[in-house]
């Protein structure tokens, strides 16, 4: 059931509930006394009714006029069929309103005419005259019935009362004292024997002298007339009798009484009538407006919703939602056909659509293919058209070239080397290649960034199209800056075993004879010549230890490390290596964070690393130097690691020398073989970790070891989170 049915239910019963609702206030109106009770109440519904049905026509014809003003399809329609229909409803209406009011006002009025008011007060004294007559009568008949009494002796009394009150017609005869005791009582029903007592005020009246009559309500609700009367003997009696009014009579004075008060009642109340009666004919007038507002409404909206959803289905096709379906209307009629074929038209139009979308999405698939191809490789693609502007990177560029190519796509490639001035000379290597017109090309590319320095393998190749013309370029570059660098590694390993095993073989021989013959000849010499041959075979020891020394690091450097891996808590093992420092004049100052973690290491050598670094540090610092050693963790593509760093406040690194710094034989110190930053590299890769090396911003140099952390169960935490091996420098 869609929603506009349920509208029309809802509104239909809402209008049903408020005619009840009205038909109630207008039987209510009918009888006074279930005015005050029934009327608020039902007035009260009936307007909230009518708010909830107003409510329901405003939000109608605001969503009339929202679509009005929206130009939706048919609402123009809808609305000239909205007041027309609204029009001949409110015409006719307002007309019956209006005379009804008038015809209301001077009806009420004649009910209170002049005459009809004396002919009600006239009636009611005639019912007061004859009920007074009466009265009158039975107190004349209880005068004599106490006389009678009075002539009848004491004992004979109780005996007499019962035939005088037959005789009377009395219903009840009660003969007491002034003090209130029972002399005597007769009553119509046998079966009570207390007689029906007297306001204490009326017994006190009669006691003065004056004797009683009134009318008074039985136990059954029948009028029943009062008469006491005092013993004139003076013996202190008193008679009460009780007779029955007639029932004519009481019928009579009761219909009288209760007509004069209803007509007073209204009387009183005229204008308040008056205006009931205004009120529920303006009721009346409200929902049948409302009513006839929400009919039009409805009723225009429904006889025009086949013609706007033609419209609506006309534009939806014209801007290509070709799976538009109209619904049908009920009625099978001539817009029913037209919705039919207009149907018909969009399902043709959908199935060419879906074989040309279809062809579309393949096509889609093998560009997407192709994209998550190059977005997995680890060499940087690029894509130029015929005129240098770039057309598409995979993300190994953005990471190789360290710009966002998303954001130059459609830009000349010169671009690049504005945006950073260290990718100029790949630009300009690029660009002067595709100006040549070779169609293929390879070369080399070495740029220097904040980094260190960076090597670009870079191959470009022409594309071309159908008709045998140029039409881009596809530029393929890899970074082989670590390739390199592992290459240089493996060339000076070699050199350095090399070295070791030419070198390190006639040092023994030349130490021992320089020995031999100063330990032979020192003795036999002058002394002039003894001191020369003294100094001599020294320098060549001295000069052999040396080299021995050197061919040693050479031999650490070339050879594999055999490490015997151990846990290892970096903060403990950080504080022994510390503490071996405590005497230097140099300030050594420890800053550790990372307590209770522990790294997978052998302690020996990693040991020999930290105490390189150490002595490099304290090397440049000076007497006065500053050495901080801290550690950290951290934790990058959900792997824990922990840092540490060695930090002095000497010149720092040499900038020119600062991404050789880790090679051997790269050093600015005047003794020194170049191999201990090569060595401390070689241990801590060993490791699975990554050194580096840079100036620090306040003055000074600092190198950062990372290492994996050890879980806490024990196991290693597996690679770096970054790898940044072989950047530095050298003091």
């Amino acid at each position: 059931m869609n929603s506009r049915r349920v509208n029309a239910l809802a509104a239909g019963l809402l209008v049903l509930l408020l005619l009840a609702s009205l038909h109630l206030i207008s039987a209510s109106l009918q009888r006074s006394d279930e005015l005050g009770r029934w009327f608020i109440p039902l007035l009260l519904f009936t307007v909230v009714g009518l708010t909830l049905l107003f409510a329901l026509v405003g939000w109608n014809l605001w969503q009339l006029l929202r679509d009005y003003r929206r130009r939706v399809a048919g609402s123009r329609l809808s609305a000239r069929l909205s007041v027309s229909f609204l029009l001949i409803a409110l015409i006719p209406v307002s007309v019956v309103y209006f005379f009804s009011t008038r015809f209301l006002s001077h009806g009420i009025d004649s009910w209170f005419d002049l005459q009809v008011d004396r002919a009600m007060e006239d009636a009611l004294t005639l019912s007061k005259l004859s009920l007074d007559l009466h009265k009158r009568e039975r107190l004349k008949m209880t005068e004599n019935l106490l006389g009678e009494i009075e002539d009848t002796s004491k004992t004979a009394t109780a005996l007499a009362i019962n035939a005088m009150r037959d005789s009377s017609g009395a219903f009840e005869l009660t003969l007491f004292t002034t003090q209130g005791k029972v002399l005597a009582m007769s009553h119509a029903n046998p079966e009570i024997l207390v007689p029906t007592p007297p306001d204490s005020g009326i017994v006190q009246q009669v006691i003065g002298g004056e004797n009683y009559v009134g009318v008074a309500n039985g136990q059954d609700g029948r009028l029943l007339v009062r008469c006491l009367v005092l013993d004139r003997q003076q013996r202190g009696f008193v008679l009460q009798a009780l007779y029955p009014v007639p029932e004519s009579l009481s019928e009579l004075s009761r219909n009288v009484q209760d007509a004069y008060e209803v007509y007073r009642t209204r009387a009183y109340m005229r204008s308040q009538i008056k205006f009931t009666f205004a009120l529920s004919l303006a009721l009346v007038l409200m929902l049948s407006l409302f009513g006839a507002a929400w009919a039009a409404v409805y009723t225009a909206r429904r006889l025009v919703q086949p013609i706007s959803d033609i419209a609506e289905g006309t534009r939806a096709v014209a801007e290509g939602d070709y799976d538009k379906q109209l619904p049908l209307p009920r009625a099978e009629d001539e817009i029913g056909f037209l919705v039919s074929s207009f149907n018909a038209m969009t399902r043709r139009i959908a199935r060419a659509r879906n074989a040309l979308e279809e062809s579309r999405h393949k096509l889609q698939a093998q560009h997407n293919y192709l994209e998550t191809v190059l977005a997995g490789l680890s060499t940087g693609v690029m894509a130029v058209d015929s005129e240098g502007r770039i057309q598409t990177a995979n993300r190994a560029a953005d990471q190789i070239l360290g710009l966002a190519m998303g954001e130059l796509e459609g830009k000349d490639l010169r671009v690049l080397g504005m945006r950073s001035e260290a990718l100029r000379p790949f630009v300009e290597r690029i660009v002067s290649g595709l100006d040549t017109g070779v169609r293929e090309g390879r070369d080399e590319i070495t740029l220097y960034r904040g980094g260190g320095r960076q090597t670009l393998l870079c191959r470009h190749s022409t594309l071309d199209s159908d008709g045998g013309g140029a039409t881009g370029h596809v530029l393929v570059f890899d970074d082989i800056t670590e390739l390199v660098k592992a290459q240089r590694d493996a060339a000076w390993g070699e050199v350095a075993r090399r070295l070791a095993h030419e070198i390190k073989n006639p040092l023994t021989p030349i130490q021992l004879s320089a020995e031999r013959l100063r330990h032979k000849y020192l003795g036999k010499m002058a002394p002039e010549d003894g001191k020369v041959l003294d100094r001599a075979t020294h320098t060549i020891v001295q000069q052999v230890e040396a080299m021995k020394a050197m061919v040693n690091d050479f031999s650490d450097y070339a050879k594999p490390s055999k490490l015997q891996l151990a846990p290892l808590p970096v903060d403990d093992f950080l504080s022994e290596v510390i503490a071996l420092y405590e005497g230097n004049p140099q300030q050594v100052v420890m800053d550790l964070g990372a307590p209770g973690l522990a790294i997978e290491a052998d302690p020996v050598r990693l040991r020999q690393v930290m105490h390189n670094l150490l002595k490099n540090a304290l090397e440049a610092a000076g007497e006065d130097g500053r050495i901080v050693v801290s550690s950290t963790t951290g934790k990058k593509e959900g792997n824990d690691f922990v840092e540490i760093a060695v930090s002095d406040n000497g010149p720092g690194f040499d900038v020119g020398l600062l991404d050789q710094v880790f090679e051997p034989y790269v050093t600015n110190k005047t003794k020194g073989t170049g191999l201990g930053l090569a060595i401390v590299k070689r241990i801590i890769t060993d490791h699975g970790g990554v050194v580096q090396a840079e100036n620090q911003p306040a003055g000074g140099g600092r190198v950062m070891l990372r290492l994996p952390a050890m879980a806490q169960s024990g196991d290693t935490s597996g690679e770096p989170p970054v790898d940044a091996a072989g950047e530095g420098g050298a003091r």
